[in-house]
């Protein structure tokens, strides 16, 4: 498992974009919208430890109660079933079982940490046929 990024719900995705890269240094990756999230979400990147940080946008929402800023964490996992089928096992909650976003190239899941924070596994392999 090798820790990918971090992300934060955002209200303004342009004005967020340039207070990351002119304000923090960050370099920008890419941006796109995900239609079936009803979302828009933009990479920054620290050329210094090659942290990331997604940057999201949810269509119509503007206002947040403290502590929804932190969307998710994410972590690359080799073999998503294995994965988790072991942590279900220990009773981990599975929030989103597998599945692919159109457009992406690899399958995703989400699980829940004890205090509710979303977990997102990403799958760097495909599943055997």
């Amino acid at each position: 498992m090798r820790f990918l990024h971090t992300s934060i719900t955002v209200r303004r995705m342009d004005e967020s974009i340039a207070f990351y890269t002119d304000v923090l240094g960050l370099e920008f990756e890419r941006r796109r919208t995900i239609p079936e999230n009803h979302a828009e979400i933009a990479f920054v990147r620290d050329p210094a430890s090659g942290a990331r940080i997604e940057l999201t946008h949810w269509d119509g929402k503007e206002a947040f109660d403290a502590g929804e800023q932190l969307d998710h964490l994410a972590f690359e996992v080799a073999d998503l079933d294995a994965w988790l089928d072991a942590a279900r096992r220990r009773g981990v909650r599975v929030a989103k079982e597998p599945y692919r976003l159109a457009g992406g190239s690899g399958r995703i899941a989400f699980v829940l940490d004890p205090n509710d924070v979303w977990i997102e596994l990403i799958e760097t392999r495909a599943p055997p046929a």
